[in-house]
């Protein structure tokens, strides 16, 4: 018998996702209707798409966790611009509930799930699920005029998943993970390019720089 023990199956070693949703459920309430046309560090999201973003994600990733494969899972996030449904309100919280819920299994990160219309393993969906949860929280954050701050743990994840792949023996399949997490959250359009920062600039700052964004972004800046 096989006793050596696997970390994804350690309910304890895996991330919780549960941090990066509650801080997002937090910003919320300041969102009244007249910010909604604001603009956003995605370009082509006003606060209102970046909202019908986040509630998107999180039933697909809810889905991808549970592997319930179905439409939800089947569309990649940048084929049409987001729709707010106007009971978002209720909705995006209990979505947000759900996803981080679901996550807590360690089901959720073994085997192979679909996100995006992509299909990719349980680790990898989950690490992409956090990673958008936190850079889209901070996106939210930034666009409402907002504090946003994330634990050292859930950074180091993010950087590890927006990180170029290292050269090396592994290279090929850091790289070709990378690229199937990118499919996934529709990074073509809401990931750019990464940004250049201070090599002693905060974490959080390099992490946002990763993803293609200006850590310094302000409405209108």
């Amino acid at each position: 018998m096989d006793t050596q023990e696997n970390p994804v199956s350690d309910a304890a070693a895996l991330p919780d996702l549960e941090p990066a949703a509650r801080r997002i459920t937090a910003l919320l309430g300041p969102v009244d209707d007249s910010r909604l046309a604001g603009p956003t560090p995605c370009p082509d999201y006003a606060v209102r798409e970046l909202l019908g973003h986040l509630t998107g994600l999180a039933t697909a990733f809810r889905d991808a966790a549970r592997k319930d494969l179905g439409a939800s899972t089947a569309v990649s996030p940048d084929a049409a611009l987001p729709v707010l449904d106007d009971d978002w309100r209720e909705v995006l919280p209990r979505r947000l509930d759900e996803l981080a819920t679901a996550w807590r299994s360690p089901d959720a990160w073994t085997g192979m799930t679909r996100a995006g219309g992509v299909e990719l393993p349980g680790e990898v969906a989950g690490a992409v699920a956090l990673n958008e949860l936190l850079v889209h929280g901070w996106d939210l954050a930034r666009s409402t005029g907002q504090p946003y701050a994330a634990g050292e743990a859930e950074l180091r994840s993010c950087e590890a998943l927006l990180a170029p792949a290292e050269e090396g023996p592994d290279g090929a399949a850091a790289a070709e993970s990378a690229d199937t997490a990118d499919t996934a959250d529709g990074s073509d359009s809401l990931f750019g390019v990464p940004v250049a920062v201070p090599d002693d600039a905060p974490l959080l700052d390099r992490v946002i720089a990763l993803s293609g964004r200006r850590p310094d972004w302000r409405p209108g800046g």
